[in-house]
């Protein structure tokens, strides 16, 4: 997480103060920085602490991790949030960056598209479109999920809302627009 989504989540207070707790515990901590942000992740020491065993390391991903944790967060910490979950009725199968249930028990799937191809997004958008017209999802789980899209810019957002016409829920946000 960034500094600022541990503030949110913490409510450390200003970001001065914020520094001055993860300075303390730097010991249980590790750190990269990202553009103009420093990302931590707990160390050996922290994992060994808290009774971790997920490995954690810099590469390509960090980023998309760090939008699908803003959208934790925008969605009020939900309690029930699985990331990389296949879903499948048998026939089509998505692997989902995340499912939740909000505060109103309606499970999500969350879609971050921070580096994918529109032709990947597109692929993606149409398994959905057959989970839904196949209907199994629906009556299994009570309602076809909202599909919630993360993206980066205006453009994509405006793509992403064209291909996913037809299906019965779909929300699309800009990082900017939960910031």
């Amino acid at each position: 997480m960034t500094r600022d989504q541990l503030n949110n989540y913490f409510k450390f207070g200003s970001n001065r103060h914020a520094n001055r707790v993860l300075n303390g515990i730097s010991d249980y901590l590790m750190s990269i920085r990202e553009g103009y942000q420093t990302i931590y992740y707990l160390s050996k020491i922290g994992k060994s602490y808290v009774d971790c065993e997920k490995i954690r390391k810099k590469g390509g991903h960090v980023y998309h991790t760090v939008m699908r944790n803003e959208m934790w967060l925008f969605f009020d910490t939900p309690k029930k949030w699985k990331n990389e979950i296949k879903v499948s009725d048998g026939t089509v199968s998505v692997v989902v960056d995340s499912m939740f249930t909000d505060n109103w028990d309606r499970r999500h799937f969350l879609e971050v598209d921070n580096m994918q191809t529109m032709k990947e997004n597109r692929n993606k958008i149409k398994r959905y479109k057959e989970l839904f017209r196949n209907g199994s999802l629906e009556e299994k789980l009570g309602h076809f999920p909202t599909i919630v899209w993360m993206t980066t810019t205006e453009h994509r957002r405006e793509q992403l809302k064209e291909e996913c016409e037809g299906l019965p829920a779909v929300m699309v946000f800009t990082i900017t627009d939960i910031k």
